[in-house]
């Protein structure tokens, strides 16, 4: 289930959506854009202290390098 907002700037009203395709990284884009920016920060530094929970080492890293190609997690089926 997936929280849509509604596109249009006059009717800000939430619609809940099942359809796969608003599973999309362009869905969830155009989620993230509809917020404001308040919230988009609020969801980054959640993000964020998420990470250093996890990893408190992260917050020691200085350059980070971006990884070559792509990442792909296996697991055991």
């Amino acid at each position: 289930m997936v929280l849509a907002f509604n596109p249009t700037p006059s009717t800000a009203m939430k619609q809940i959506s099942h359809d796969f395709h608003d599973e999309s990284i362009e869905a969830k884009v155009r989620w993230f854009r509809a917020l404001p920016m308040s919230e988009r920060m609020e969801i980054f530094c959640n993000y964020k202290d998420l990470a250093l929970e996890i990893n408190p080492a992260l917050a020691e890293k200085k350059d980070a390098q971006p990884t070559e190609g792509r990442v792909r997690i296996l697991s055991k089926a």
